[in-house]
């Protein structure tokens, strides 16, 4: 049985490219700076954000505490949408890594209301308030939506008025950029710095980049070493990132056709809640009536050799990559119709 992985985007092999980039890769000491195929990764990303320079790091996790730490004074306030990865899913870090408070603003699935941040800016001297040290905002957001880019406009112009940077926790930037039409420099433009991974839709095995200014790339740089971030012949696993940004980026569209595909077939379903609107990216979002079991239906996706994450508060993602084809998700479709119509 040939397995589709539906979890998510992090599920996604490398291509046999990158696996013979890998093989071949030149490598050096990257503590040292010696390693040129991390370098070459360093200034393509840079070049692609738009950005003076870039960081190789572990992961997006990494990455996005590693420019709170690098932004921020211990005891600065970090505003944030209250449903951002940063708040959500990396375990606290900004508390123990940064030293930092997080003051959330209402998001709708990533926007922010302008207006809502602008009232959170601590403006003044009082002894009494913590220091606003950082706005951070996500785009393409974790439900799958894109920002617009008005939206990031009028936050960056709040922000510069203030003198107080943005961070763009940008794990899946490129599929931003592919929703909006845009070049994705007209998305980072937006932001002092930005996260991107490379092991999402990308298809990389493992690692993300940081790029900002060359001076806070710098500063980042000691700060990624202090994380225990530093790594050694990493030009092996950096020569994937390199054609994951050259190649892969260039075919997400398929991605987000797939998804597009997947949620027009499932919202034909009676028994599943799906809005179409919400499908911007590689992600499909849908509601299970009460009636339909659970356990079963992710029983009989196992059987079919489908591997997806059952609901969680009430909706059910599935997401598609580079391993799932337009044949795939129509056996997905079929598979989950099948049970939800079946009475169970």
């Amino acid at each position: 049985m040939q397995w589709l992985d539906v979890r998510s985007d992090t599920v996604t092999q490398p291509t046999l490219a990158m696996r013979e980039a890998m093989f071949h890769a030149v490598v050096g000491d990257d503590v040292y700076g010696d390693d040129p195929t991390v370098s070459e990764l360093e200034t393509l990303a840079a070049a692609m954000l738009g950005k003076e320079a870039a960081l190789f790091v572990p992961t997006g996790n990494f990455g996005n505490q590693l420019a709170l730490l690098t932004h921020c004074q211990r005891g600065d306030e970090v505003i944030l949408g209250d449903d951002c990865h940063i708040v959500w899913h990396e375990t606290g870090g900004a508390a123990v890594i940064a030293g930092v408070q997080l003051r959330t603003v209402a998001s709708d699935r990533g926007v922010m209301d302008p207006a809502e941040i602008a009232k959170r800016i601590r403006v003044g001297s009082d002894i009494h308030w913590p220091k606003t040290g950082l706005i951070c905002v996500e785009n393409a957001h974790s439900s799958g939506r894109v920002v617009p880019l008005a939206v990031m406009a009028e936050t960056a112009a709040i922000a510069r008025r203030h003198d107080v940077p943005v961070h763009l926790d940008g794990a899946r930037i490129f599929n931003a950029a592919v929703h909006l039409g845009c070049d994705v420099k007209e998305v980072t433009r937006h932001a002092d710095t930005v996260m991107c991974c490379l092991s999402k839709g990308l298809a990389s095995p493992v690692g993300s980049m940081v790029a900002g200014s060359a001076e806070f790339i710098a500063r980042a740089r000691r700060n990624r070493k202090l994380m225990g971030g530093g790594m050694r012949q990493a030009g092996v696993i950096a020569a994937p990132g390199i054609i994951a940004l050259r190649e892969m980026t260039g075919r997400l569209a398929e991605d987000h056709a797939n998804a597009r595909a997947l949620a027009e077939r499932l919202a034909a379903i009676d028994g599943i809640s799906l809005n179409l609107d919400d499908v911007h990216i590689n992600m499909v979002w849908f509601a299970l009536a009460p009636s339909i079991a659970v356990d079963g239906l992710m029983a009989a996706l196992l059987a079919a050799g489908i591997k997806a994450n059952p609901p969680e508060d009430g909706l059910m993602r599935i997401v598609t990559h580079w391993q799932i084809s337009a044949a795939d998700v129509a056996r997905i479709a079929d598979v989950i119709a099948a049970y939800v119509t079946s009475g169970q």
